[in-house]
């Protein structure tokens, strides 16, 4: 992405690892619910995560950036998931526009260096003021680190794991919530099996 492409909200996934946590939610869900879960919808997962990292209702502009290994060609239990497809398509919804830019690790470094300098650049940014990362968890500690040298206090940046992490200068949210929501599972769902 070049300086021009940057919006005032920016979403910066490893989309494999959220397509591996979405299997992986599938999986216990089902069996724990007793009935099949659909695959996860990318929109309504985009929103939840926009939500979660403080926007709100508005005629926003959202850039969301898709990592993705150059072998991997699509998301398996997301839809829609063809990176090509996605790449350069938008949608609309309550929050505004949500740009989709598929980014492949295709010439360039590894993911991890990727989504590190992806998200550097765009906290440097001065027209970017919200930013949520989906890290993989084993570059948890990385995104911390590069996240402390950020000085720029206007700047709400959330990042999201699977279990509360080590903290730092920003916001931390679980990322199964919002998958939840774009699987279809309801708390109370879950609430009704545990009381069984």
């Amino acid at each position: 992405m070049n300086e021009n492409q940057w919006t005032e909200n920016v979403i910066i996934a490893d989309a494999d690892f959220v397509d591996k946590v979405v299997f992986d939610l599938t999986v216990n869900f089902e069996r724990m619910l007793e009935r099949q879960i659909p695959q996860a919808d990318l929109a309504r997962w985009t929103e939840c995560v926009a939500l979660d990292g403080g926007l709100r209702n508005g005629d926003h502009q959202t850039t969301v950036a898709l990592i993705h290994d150059k072998e991997r060609t699509r998301m398996d239990n997301i839809v829609p998931g063809n990176y090509d497809d996605l790449n350069g398509k938008a949608f609309q919804g309550p929050l505004g526009e949500f740009l989709i830019s598929a980014i492949s690790t295709e010439g360039l470094a590894t993911k991890e260096d990727l989504l590190l300098d992806t998200l550097q650049i765009c906290c440097s940014q001065k027209e970017v003021k919200r930013v949520m990362v989906i890290p993989d968890d084993y570059i948890y500690n990385k995104v911390r680190e590069m996240l402390r040298q950020v000085d720029d206090d206007d700047k709400r940046i959330t990042v999201f794991a699977m279990a509360p992490q080590q903290g730092g200068n920003f916001r931390q949210e679980i990322l199964g919530y919002s998958l939840m929501a774009a699987l279809g599972i309801r708390g109370e769902e879950i609430r009704g099996k545990s009381e069984e």
